[in-house]
Parts: structure tokens; C-alpha cells; sequence
């Protein structure tokens, strides 16, 4: 067999990702490789009575800084989880989305085999993603950091309830208003809970982080875009009535006592994404929401002039 390791991430509470993963699994036996899971996937796949062959478990068999690429099935949700499974390490993640709208991925079902051989060729481009470094200060310590690919999501942890905040940029007050959260984005996260929230969609390629509050209670609370060097922050007032909890991709969680500051900036650590096409992200943009486009003639051309 060969040296070459490349992990599969899968969506294992779902019968299509399941028979999907079989089948990447079988493409990557007959190219005589061993495929390589997370242990909990592997053992959903052996629950449901599919048979993968033999694979390697990540970070017993295989070590996360050992693998060439990770092919992911399944929505942004499990792409998300790639993400943080190979968190550090250069290895890029490409997606075939089996989920609903699947923003990050490159392919959808019926591309499966084309995706699996053109990882197997090297076959595409690498593109890195902003990334957020994320700190909860108490006090004058750091009690709590992590990572987001598409947020950090300040929220109110009771429904009935406000959360009262000051926002922040670069060390100087922007503005205070209660509302139900703040989000503070990647242009990755531009088209996810930013969008919900009535921010702007940014350009993948543009260097940027968004700040897009929530519901605010307030008659200046717009989204506002600055550069990737500033740090924004969002303190949660210790006039709240309540505590508000942090979630970072919807996957990691620190509640949030009145008086804690969530400082975000731009991370170190990019995530790298396969592209297998080139059609620019207005395209993308046009397919997954289903924009109306009907009418476009194009830019004129000298003959129309």
C-alpha cells in the first residue's frame, strides 16, 4: 500500500454519506491507498453494517500533520468539522456537498468520482481562508481561547432576556446597545450566520473582518468591514441582567459572565481549500442562492457599441 494518506470526513448520521463514504473508501483501495478516518466515523460506518475495508484511524494509525488532502461529504457543517480535525497542518479540505446549500464545497454527489481521482492527481489549486483568532478576557486574564473559520457569534444565553454590549475597534469604543448577539465574521462566514444577520457578502479573496450585530436595540448598529490587522472586540456589560455565551463555528462554546470581553483578530493559521473549478464566486453565488438572472446580456461588445 501506498504512504500517501488521505482522510475522509463524512456526515455518518446519514445513509446517502455513509454509502457515499463506502465508495470513496473503494476508489481509494483501488488506487492502492488505505484510507484514513476519525475513529467515531469509522465505527458509524461499522454500526450501519457498511463494509470500508481496511482504514486507517486519524491520530493512531495516521497523525493529522501526515496527511496529503481531506475529502469531506456531507454539508458546511461537516466541512467545518474537517477543519478543525486538521486545524495547523497543510493539509487542504475539499468538499462534496451531500447537505442543502454546502457554500464550502467544490462538488456535489453525482461529481463524487471525478473529486476522489482529481485528489488523487493533485489535480487543483489551493486557496487559503481567513481564519479568527478568539480570546475571552476576564478581568485581565485569558480564560478561554479558541478558532473560527466563519465566526465568533457573541449571544445572549436566555431567550428572554437582552445582552447589553459595547463594541470595539482596536481598542477605542464604537458604540453600546442591547441586542440578542454580535457576530463577527470571516469573509468565509459572509454568506452563513453574517448573512442572516443582514451583513454584507465579501468577496472570499478580500482581506477582511466583518462585525454584524443582532437584533440591536439601537439606532446605529450597522455591519461595519474593517482591515485584517484590526482587532475588534465586544465586551458584555456588567449592567446584563443575564450572561451571554460565545460560540465559535457553531461547534465551540464559553458562557460568558457579565464583565467578559471576546477580543477577535485576524489567526495565523489559515485554512487551505481545494478548488477544483475556476468559475469566480459570482457564479457560486448565483447557483447556490438561486439568484434570478434572467434578462443578463452581458457587457457590450464593440459591435453593440
Amino acid at each position: 500500500m501506498s504512504d500517501r494518506h488521505i482522510l475522509l470526513v463524512s456526515h455518518t448520521g446519514r445513509q446517502d454519506s455513509i454509502e457515499a463514504a463506502v465508495e470513496v473508501c473503494d476508489l481509494l483501495h483501488a488506487a492502492g491507498l488505505v484510507p484514513v478516518m476519525p475513529f467515531d466515523e469509522y465505527a458509524d460506518v461499522r454500526r450501519a453494517e457498511a463494509s470500508v475495508g481496511q482504514v486507517d484511524i486519524l491520530n493512531v494509525d495516521v497523525q493529522a500533520d501526515q496527511l496529503e488532502i481531506v475529502i469531506v461529504l456531507g454539508g458546511d457543517g461537516t466541512i467545518l468539522r474537517a477543519a478543525e480535525l486538521v486545524r495547523g497542518t497543510g493539509a487542504p479540505i475539499v468538499g462534496v456537498n451531500l447537505g442543502h446549500v454546502g457554500f464550502l464545497a467544490e462538488s456535489e454527489r453525482d461529481g463524487l468520482r471525478a473529486t476522489v481521482e482529481r485528489a488523487l492527481s493533485g489535480d487543483y489549486k489551493v486557496e487559503e481562508r481567513v481564519t479568527l483568532q478568539v480570546d475571552v478576557v476576564v478581568g485581565h486574564e485569558v480564560v478561554y481561547s479558541s478558532w473560527a473559520l466563519n465566526e465568533a457569534t457573541i449571544e445572549k444565553a436566555s431567550r428572554e432576556r437582552m445582552l447589553e454590549v459595547v463594541t470595539e475597534v482596536d481598542g477605542r469604543p464604537l458604540s453600546s446597545f442591547g441586542c440578542d448577539g454580535v457576530v463577527v465574521s470571516t469573509p468565509t462566514g459572509s454568506t452563513a450566520y453574517s448573512f442572516s444577520g443582514g451583513g454584507p457578502v465579501v468577496w472570499p479573496d478580500v482581506d477582511a473582518l466583518l462585525m454584524v450585530p443582532l437584533s440591536a436595540h439601537a439606532l446605529f448598529s450597522r455591519p461595519i468591514v474593517v482591515g485584517p490587522d484590526r482587532v475588534l472586540a465586544v465586551e458584555v456589560l456588567r449592567r446584563t441582567s443575564g450572561v451571554g455565551v460565545l460560540w465559535c463555528d457553531g461547534r465551540r462554546t464559553h458562557d460568558l459572565p457579565p464583565g467578559a470581553r471576546v477580543e477577535v483578530r485576524r489567526s495565523p493559521d489559515p485554512v487551505r481549500v481545494a478548488r477544483l473549478k475556476d468559475a469566480p464566486f459570482t457564479d457560486r453565488l448565483v447557483a447556490k442562492f438561486q439568484l434570478p438572472v434572467a434578462g443578463w446580456r452581458g457587457p457590450a461588445t464593440e459591435d453593440d457599441a
